[in-house]
């Protein structure tokens, strides 16, 4: 994907775009390749990088949600388990399977939490990942030596998946691009038109690196920017009512020692009544998280030191290591977009459900929901942006449509098997040139070379897109990113033709920027 290209393709269409989708995470790249794989000339623009926001700061869990299953939420966990077996299915290279284990620690923990994971076995049905099934103690400490053993009774097994989420992003969006669709990051829809009867007609956007503005035309628009819902919609409708009750999740990045193996461990109940995980992750531990709600979002969110300080807490009572804030690695922050209900306080009670919202304007909002379901969300969004643009109907296909970068057994390739398909063409040019060879840094499993396909390939326009997103450095190891800034800024001058100044302008911006990664 190349950026000046696609803009070329922007301005040569003539015709007004079936639809145009405001948001380039999840949700929104998910309507893409939905609405293009239709038949759709479609249209994508991002205020700043695909998945800057929500969609590259999740658990990193393609899951049911066992929590649903708590409070009752049949219906969205047999969509999230049969969903969840759809994405193992199209992107096996980035999905998969994860044992986790529940600990008991009292009497009553076992049968409680083994039939409810039974329960849960029978809703995956055919897109079952593993049967649960009760352990010993014996099992339990093989599985996770570093658990505590005072009061262990033993523990629950089941399964859930595990992926890396800005990594799967870039891959749908380079699936909407196979599609052509036309998708632009760095491309912030700064108001919405109307014609004289005030229904929606188009957008007018502005390209963030060259200034220049575009008036574009289409029969749909679809807001799908997150927690950035209700700025979107009060563009339609100035008084309109908050939609969104923001919420904030934190988790911690800390070295594979908290938790060796290939086991994740489940908090059933924490103090503020959420559930959680810790997880390997690239060689790592994340450990998370926290529901605070907010009153205001941005697109670097930062932890409270409050909220470092109950996931240190919590951690201690199940980890036998010593756990401080010089262990961590990295802290990471995300909002999640959870549709309002009631005062929006209890943020942790909120349905994960997703809504649809169609305005008098025409405007089309989707809000809530969660990564894994994000196709379904897709598909039930593009159905209904499709009746409100007067759009013939088409079936969605997207059940069985691979996503780019689709390959079984990528393990192969080793630290490039996020790549999938794309992995031998990174390894090619990694060996075309000895200093695309070198590692950006000792403590990351990442070559200089990478950041050269960024680049070429993938739309990496800044260093934070090659450090946070298209690479995972700035979570693996916030300082070892710091360290390695300089040199991402060089490879990325060369490849798009920066000066001296935008290299400096780009390190000290990202070294910012990564401080507050840093416990």
């Amino acid at each position: 994907m190349n950026r000046s290209d696609i803009i070329q393709r922007l301005e040569a269409r003539r015709e007004p775009w079936d639809l145009l989708i405001i948001g380039g995470g999840a949700t929104g790249a998910g309507i893409a390749v939905d609405a293009a794989s239709r038949g759709y000339a479609t249209l994508l623009l991002e205020q700043s990088d695909f998945g800057k926001g929500t969609s590259s700061r999740s658990t990193k869990l393609v899951h049911g949600g066992v929590r649903y299953l708590q409070q009752g939420n049949i219906s969205l966990v047999m969509e999230a388990l049969h969903e969840r077996g759809l994405l193992r299915e199209n992107a096996p290279h980035l999905v998969d399977d994860l044992r986790f284990i529940v600990p008991n620690y009292d009497w009553w923990e076992a049968p409680f939490y083994g039939i409810g994971l039974k329960i849960y076995d029978l809703l995956a049905r055919q897109y079952s990942f593993g049967p649960s099934r009760l352990l010993d103690k014996d099992e339990v400490l093989a599985a996770i030596p570093t658990l505590k053993t005072e009061g262990l009774r033993g523990g629950v097994q089941y399964f859930d998946g595990q992926f890396d989420d800005a990594r799967l992003l870039i891959n749908i969006i380079q699936t909407a691009d196979k599609q052509n669709t036309v998708v632009l990051n760095y491309m912030p829809v700064t108001a919405l038109r109307k014609d004289g009867q005030g229904l929606i007609n188009g957008v007018l956007a502005r390209d963030a690196e060259s200034g220049r503005e575009f008036e574009i035309a289409a029969r749909g628009v679809i807001n799908a920017t997150g927690p950035f819902t209700d700025g979107v919609r009060r563009m339609d409708q100035p008084d309109a009512p908050a939609m969104i009750a923001p919420s904030q999740g934190v988790h911690l990045v800390l070295p594979q020692s908290f938790l060796p193996g290939d086991s994740a461990i489940m908090v059933p109940h924490t103090r503020d009544g959420r559930v959680m995980f810790a997880i390997p992750w690239h060689d790592r531990a994340v450990v998370g998280t926290t529901d605070t709600p907010i009153d205001a979002v941005s697109l670097e969110p930062r932890a409270l030191d409050g909220e470092i300080e109950f996931i240190i807490d919590t951690a201690q009572d199940y980890l036998s290591g010593t756990l401080t804030r010089q262990s961590i690695l990295s802290v990471f922050a995300g909002i999640r977009p959870l549709v309002r209900a009631g005062d929006g306080r209890n943020t942790a009670a909120i349905s994960r459900d997703h809504t649809i919202h169609i305005a008098d304007s025409g405007l089309v909002t989707i809000a809530g929901g969660k990564w894994t379901t994000y196709r379904r969300m897709a598909q039930d969004c593009v159905g209904q942006a499709a009746v409100v643009a007067g759009l013939e109907m088409r079936p969605c296909v997207t059940k069985r449509l691979n996503l780019h970068g689709y390959l079984q057994h990528p393990e192969r390739f080793g630290a490039l098997a996020f790549y999938g398909s794309d992995a031998p063409d990174v390894q090619d040019l990694i060996n075309s040139q000895p200093q695309l060879a070198e590692p950006l840094h000792p403590a990351l499993p990442i070559r200089a070379g990478q950041v050269v396909w960024a680049a070429r390939h993938e739309m990496a326009r800044t260093v934070d897109d090659v450090l946070s997103r298209r690479t995972r450095a700035l979570l693996l190891d916030a300082r070892a990113a710091i360290d390695a800034a300089p040199t991402v800024a060089a490879l990325l001058a060369r490849e798009l033709g920066r000066d001296a100044g935008w290299e400096r302008g780009q390190t000290d911006e990202f070294r910012r920027l990564a401080e507050g990664y840093v416990a």
